[in-house]
């Protein structure tokens, strides 16, 4: 027991500490002073960058500072053969660290503009002083003269969006085991930004791509640039300005700007919708009543015998019925139009764990689909047997 309580006591300092540090990062407000304020030279510009992630961490930022120099080494001269991938604030590249032969991921932000600086310092922050399994380590950043630049694990297996829904000729789709493990590694992520984490962060840019996967598809959640301090106290919200990717968004957010943990939840079951259809949220190529993944799936929410309508094709079948069915009622339960009435994140993780836990061979299924085709037969029997009765009753 005493032993249990001195690691309840330790757990507790460092929750009081990571609360304490956020907190004051919320209240100083640097984001803002650091996007208007100019510097002399690049000197002071990256002085002032070290010392204000020195000071918001409180000595717990253990991110390594590395030079423009030293991540060139690592990337060759940031060589396109080494390009891992392309968003909205920059480039990834696959890259070795000199001297440790350490394999590394090297996301160079985009330099112009305030969204740039902002994902840096944000980033920087959240993945120091937020530690947990399913979210990506970061190794180092470097800020000399006006690149911003962040240095993670490498993850082998690319992001969720590779081996989903941007499948290459020959590459085997993802089965349905692999399939509840990463959903279930995903939400038990978010499940510690909400509920761990003191005050709460709201990621808000939940999607396939965010997800990365290492050599045994263990997920992570990555690019923390868009995270935001959650409600405190008495408050139901935060408001801010719309931010996030379309169609993963919350509708409630998207018309409001008002934020909660709910609105990731809603993000949550769009892209559990995604693993579980093999369909991207927006897909222009499909017929114009299947282009918005959730305007689809809706109406088959309400009737279960076209539920294995939902599932992917890719799945050619092997996956169990009833599993099926419970994943799309947890994916239903998170794209609730109003918030209040989505799950907490911890209740799906409860749930999902379930389906991941649930490890079913190929060969079970068959046998199983029949019982349930048999279940509902004899449901109908039931059902008709009833009627003849009523109908006699009649007569």
């Amino acid at each position: 027991m005493s032993c249990f309580n001195c690691c309840m006591s330790q757990e507790k300092l460092a929750r009081k500490s990571l609360k304490k540090s956020i907190q004051e990062y919320h209240d100083t407000k640097t984001l803002a002073s650091f996007a208007n304020i100019s510097f002399k030279s690049d000197s002071s510009r990256r002085r002032y960058i070290t010392e204000e992630i020195k000071k918001i961490g409180k000595g717990n930022i253990s991110a390594q500072i590395f030079t423009f120099r030293e991540l060139c080494v690592a990337t060759q001269n940031f060589n396109p053969d080494s390009l891992l991938g392309e968003g909205g604030f920059g480039r990834v590249y696959k890259g070795t660290l000199e001297g440790k032969n350490q394999v590394v991921a090297v996301k160079q932000l985009d330099r112009n503009g305030f969204q740039g600086n902002r994902e840096f310092l944000v980033e920087v922050l959240m993945l120091s002083l937020l530690h947990h399994p399913h979210l990506v380590n970061l190794a180092g950043y470097c800020c000399d003269g006006d690149q911003r630049i962040l240095v993670y694990e490498y993850m082998s297996n690319g992001s969720l969006e590779d081996h989903l829904l941007e499948l290459p000729p020959g590459r085997k789709p993802l089965d349905w085991n692999t399939r509840m493990k990463i959903a279930s590694g995903a939400a038990k992520g978010l499940e510690y930004l909400h509920e761990k984490a003191n005050p709460p962060v709201i990621y808000r840019d939940f999607k396939a791509s965010n997800i990365l996967l290492d050599e045994d598809f263990n997920p992570k959640l990555s690019d923390f640039g868009l995270a935001k301090l959650g409600p405190t106290g008495d408050k139901t919200h935060v408001s801010t300005r719309v931010m996030g990717t379309y169609g993963y968004c919350a509708p409630e957010y998207a018309l409001t700007g008002q934020l909660t943990t709910k609105s990731d939840v809603y993000s949550f079951g769009v892209v559990f919708l995604e693993i579980i259809t093999g369909r991207r949220v927006i897909d222009n190529s499909r017929p114009t009543e299947e282009q918005n993944l959730v305007t689809w799936a809706q109406p088959l929410f309400k009737d279960r015998r076209k539920f294995t309508l939902m599932a992917d094709l890719a799945l050619e079948g092997n996956y169990p019925t009833k599993g099926l069915y419970q994943a799309l009622a947890v994916a239903a339960m998170c794209l609730q139009e109003e918030a209040t009435t989505r799950p907490l994140i911890s209740d799906v993780v409860t749930a999902i764990e379930f389906l991941a836990q649930d490890k079913t061979n190929p060969e079970d299924l068959e046998g199983e689909d029949q019982e349930d085709d048999n279940d509902e037969k004899s449901a109908g029997s039931d059902r008709s047997d009833s009627e003849d009765e009523g109908n006699e009753g009649k007569e």
